[in-house]
């Protein structure tokens, strides 16, 4: 079995924001050689999340008003009330989850038709760094 690590390192412009990543994962696949195996893609920070979805705006604005209606921006969380006050980002990253793992068969990734991977920036301004490990043959 062959293993092949990359790294993809974003800085958003903007405090919240979905980057569509699935180009920098083919990427990566296509440099590694391996044709059948699995792909993981995960965020090594707990205040941004990737998931797999519709690449579409309106989507997008649904995703970020269920976010704010489940877990909203306050300011009496517990979470460092001294220092910091993105509790609400740590929160909502739960509810998207911080990786994905994807079937490669033939060198391809197995998504559907309409589907992405999804970078959703919760609490941004600063560079965040995502794994991509490649497992297989």
């Amino acid at each position: 079995m062959k293993i092949h690590t990359d790294y993809i390192t974003l800085h958003t412009e903007q405090q919240r924001e979905f980057i569509t990543i699935t180009s920098n994962v083919k990427s990566a696949i296509e440099k590694c050689g391996i044709r059948d195996g699995i792909v993981l893609v995960s965020v090594l920070h707990s205040n941004s999340a990737v998931f797999v979805n519709d690449d579409e705006p309106g989507l997008q604005t649904d995703i970020e008003t269920w976010l704010q209606q489940i877990a909203p921006h306050r300011t009496d969380y517990k979470h460092a009330t001294r220092t910091e006050s993105n509790s609400s980002a740590h929160l909502q990253t739960l509810l998207l989850g911080n990786q994905v793992v994807l079937a490669l068969t033939e060198g391809k990734l197995e998504l559907g038709p309409w589907q992405s991977i999804v970078y959703a920036e919760l609490d941004g301004l600063r560079p965040k760094k995502i794994v991509i490990k490649i497992l297989g043959e």
